[in-house]
């Protein structure tokens, strides 16, 4: 039997394998020796605000637990697998070793507290250790779990009996002694001096049993079913419990005798030699339930292979792969602990370990739903992720209250091995939720840009690398990583001509072996291989259909034109020419890369204090695009030692002049460099200058069917006397010294202000035109009555006159008032539909 190690699947179902081991390792020895206690010291009222709290715990872990586990195909290891498998290895293996140590001690704690019930069983005269009888009980636990789970189970049974037959004897007594009016006193304890946290911290972990059953997994026949449906019976019925039995002790007994008595329990029962039965039964099962799962967790961590020193004990036993050597060093340590005795502080450690398990399983169920993920289809239909999320925060809020100091040793000890992992861990053995976690935020963010207009300060390097071709495909690339110094993206594309099967499969090899040359340098670039009948065709449609949103390239990087296996595939210098006029013409800066063998090693064996990068300026887009390139080199590693210098060009009594205007403009820009100022840019003035520099910036045109330099001359005087060599022509200006309240921006709060204004105007001119509508209507009013008076000849005709003009001209001035208020109105309605074309298609920065 031996010699079987292979798994098959588990045959336990949701009584025996989820609900049994979570209720027994629930209703332990808090509930016989410990709840009344509680409720003597902080009343009934307070004693059901504590229950209530410790089960919120239960309920939102449950909760998180249940959709996970609905998610998921689980397997063995429980707390474990989950966390693993949703936070990665890192946390997984931290969780997984603390959590196995945490249970193999709760072995020795519940043996101890089963020793000391035993004890104070027992005649004088057989006086036995606690610790000789601990011993003893590890031992007699250690046979079931060295048999197999279905053993353990079995023994499980027996202990359920005692346990529901000590239950009914302690509500049958306490029917008996109910006293309604003592239930009402009880309700306070004015008198008790134990804080309120304290009584939490005693009573807590009396809920911490219910993941019990999630450490069986491996030997369940349907976990997705089975640990949603026994953890929430086990749960419920455990709440259920707990209520019912504070209300008894504070209907049998006063607040005074409880909160003196640890066996109260005992003097309620109707057959007190029942609950004595119970004790040792709440015990030994909640030290079996431990002696079930830690070694099963150490066996999923082992398979695993996280830590190598743990790999023996992945092996298993048997058709169910029992992990007896985990159970041997769960023993081990079990009957260390109870050795050494001094468990106090330990025990603090152990609780705050569970705690921390929860509060990842709920951040682990939260973390797997923000990931939006479409394989995030959990069956358990009651999950919320802000429940999840308030779990965590509960757990997190629980190890404070309990205990700050045994809180910080525990998050001590997993952030240590986290890290210990984080750096020694090799290649993720399974897929997380991380990729799927960064994929959602990438989206959200990206979706999040479309908020605001673009501006020259967001101008970052998007680089379409075209690296055909191996002999200077490295230097390419990394030359790539360095200019857009960790601040943009870098795609590099290869592009292969020809149709059919061939194409296809040159396509998969070239672009196989693309990958594995970044991630063998680990570079930060995006490889992508397309196959094409043209290749100026797929370079048309690769300029303008890389990328989506504002990730679109905006620089094309490639290498100086030479052999066809070195630069982009043509035929001649023409077609050359050709293609880099194409980049040029659908908006795309262009950098040239002109190196050999001998200078890419030079800059490459390099010390990188001693660097220099030198940049040819001419005060002009070019420039600007070269000098921010040299400053982005300089933010990586390779290049952060080294210094940049500015040559540009000045003659006579003009030299100081310009190497102050150029210090100055360097100055304005904040980038630390040297300004230089020679006598002329003919090519024999670059190399003098530059030929022992590591790399240097050029500006280049296009003329005809050659690159110019900026002088109007060919290269080739220049460019094989010169080190590395980076050739650069700008498609856009980029301003190194924008301000904020410029660009599209400012536009549209100008635009916004006009409207705000125009339509104060408008608003203040037809209340002047109603005003004077109102005045008309009034002197109407009033020029009929004269009239009617005027009949009788009460009123002189000449005032009867006066105010007839007087009608006419405000009738002209409310005609005027009007007209002002519609042109008013027309300009506001005018300024809207700016201000909305603005906002809509704000100006992009200038090319």
């Amino acid at each position: 039997m031996d010699k079987d190690n292979s798994r098959t699947s588990g045959k336990l179902g949701t009584f025996a394998g989820v609900f049994t081991p979570s209720v027994l390792t629930i209703l332990g020895i808090i509930l016989f020796l410990r709840l009344g206690y509680v409720v003597g010291n902080a009343g009934l009222g307070r004693a059901l605000i504590i229950i209530a709290l410790a089960n919120t715990i239960s309920i939102l872990t449950s909760i998180s637990l249940s959709a996970v586990a609905t998610n998921l195909r689980i397997k063995g290891g429980g707390d474990y697998y989950l966390i693993s498998r949703t936070l990665g290895l890192e946390f997984g293996g931290s969780i997984g070793l603390v959590l196995f140590l945490a249970q193999s001690v709760s072995i020795a704690f519940y043996c101890i507290g089963f020793a000391e019930a035993v004890a104070g069983l027992l005649p004088a005269s057989i006086a036995l250790p606690p610790r000789l009888i601990a011993f003893g009980a590890v031992s007699f636990l250690f046979i079931f779990a060295w048999l197999g789970a279905d053993w353990a189970t079995k023994f499980q049974f027996v202990v359920m009996a005692s346990l529901v037959a000590a239950l009914v004897s302690f509500f049958w007594g306490g029917w008996i002694h109910w006293d309604s009016a003592l239930l009402t006193a009880n309700w306070t304890n004015g008198g008790s001096s134990v804080p309120f946290w304290i009584l939490f911290a005693i009573f807590f972990p009396a809920v911490t049993g219910f993941t019990q059953g999630v450490s069986m997994s491996g030997d369940l026949a349907d976990p997705g079913k089975s640990l949603p449906t026994g953890t929430f019976l086990a749960v419920g019925i455990s709440i259920i419990v707990y209520f019912a039995t504070a209300l008894i002790f504070a209907a049998a007994m006063p607040n005074s005798e409880l909160a003196g008595n640890y066996r109260a329990m005992k003097s309620v029962s109707r057959f007190g030699f029942l609950i004595d039965a119970g004790v040792v039964a709440a015990t030994l099962s909640s030290a079996m339930a431990s002696f079930l799962g830690a070694p099963r967790i150490l066996q999923a961590l082992s398979a695993d292979r996280i830590f190598s020193f743990l790999n023996p004990f992945a092996k298993g036993y048997g058709p169910s792969a029992n992990p007896r050597r985990g159970v041997l060093l769960a023993t081990a340590i079990a009957f260390a602990v109870i050795a050494l005795g001094q468990l106090n502080l330990v025990a603090r450690v152990v609780s705050m370990f569970f705690l921390i398990s929860y509060g990842l399983l709920n951040y682990a169920t939260f973390f797997e739903a923000r990931t939006a993920s479409p394989s995030f289809r959990p069956r358990f239909k009651w999950f919320s992720p802000p429940l999840s999320l308030v779990g965590f925060l509960t757990c997190a809020g629980a190890m404070l209250a309990i205990d700050p100091k045994s809180g910080a040793a525990a998050i001590a000890v997993l952030f240590a091995v986290h890290q210990y992992l984080r750096r020694t861990a090799g290649p993720a053995r399974w897929a997380d939720s991380g990729r799927a976690y960064h994929m959602q935020q990438a989206r959200n963010h990206i979706l999040s840009t479309n908020k605001y207009p673009a501006h020259a300060r967001d101008w970052r390097p998007h680089l379409l690398v075209f690296a055909h071709g191996r002999a200077k495909r490295e230097a390419l690339l990394t030359f790539s990583s360095w200019i857009e110094g960790g601040s943009g993206f870098a795609q590099t594309v290869q592009i292969v001509e020809g149709e059919g099967a061939i194409a296809r499969k040159q396509r998969s090899e070239m672009h196989k072996e693309l990958v594995g040359l970044i991630s063998e340098h680990q570079l930060p670039i995006f490889p992508l291989t397309v196959s094409t009948p043209e290749f100026s065709d797929a370079l048309s449609v690769l300029l303008q259909g890389t990328g989506f949103g504002p990730i679109t390239p905006n620089t094309a990087v490639l290498n100086w034109f030479g052999k066809a296996d070195d630069t982009i595939p043509c035929i001649n210098r023409y077609n050359y020419i050709q293609h880099l006029r194409t980049i040029f013409r659908f908006g795309n800066n262009i950098v040239v890369l002109r190196n050999d063998a001998e200078t890419w090693d030079r800059v490459r064996n390099a010390p990188v204090e001693g660097r220099r990068i030198d940049v040819w300026w001419q005060n002009n887009a070019t420039s600007r695009l070269m000098l921010l390139f040299a400053y982005l080199m300089t933010r990586t590693k390779p290049w952060s030692e080294a210094a940049i210098r500015v040559l540009t060009q000045g003659t006579g009594a003009n030299i100081e002049v310009e190497k102050q205007g150029l210090s100055k403009t360097l100055d304005d820009v904040r980038i630390e460099a040297e300004a230089v100022v020679v006598s002329s840019l003919e090519p024999e003035v670059v190399v003098d200058n530059s030929k022992n520099a590591d790399i240097v910036f050029v500006p280049f045109t296009l003329k005809t069917n050659q690159l110019m330099d900026s002088t109007g001359k060919s290269f080739d005087r220049s460019l094989p006397k010169l080190p590395v060599c980076a050739l650069v022509l700008a498609a856009e200006d980029i301003d190194l010294d924008s301000e904020p309240e410029e660009g599209p921006a400012a536009q549209i709060a100008a635009a916004a202000d006009a409207l705000e204004t125009a339509r104060k105007r408008a608003e203040k001119a037809e209340k002047y035109a109603g005003k004077a509508h109102d005045t008309v209507d009034m002197m109407k009013r009033k020029l009929q009555q004269l009239e009617e008076e005027g009949d009788s000849g009460a009123i002189p005709l000449d005032k009867h006159k006066d105010l007839k003009e007087k009608v006419t001209s405000a009738e002209e001035a409310a005609k005027k008032a009007f007209r002002n208020a519609a042109k008013a109105k027309t300009k506001a309605e005018d300024a809207a539909k700016s201000a909305g074309k603005i906002i809509e298609n704000p100006d992009p920065p200038e090319k």
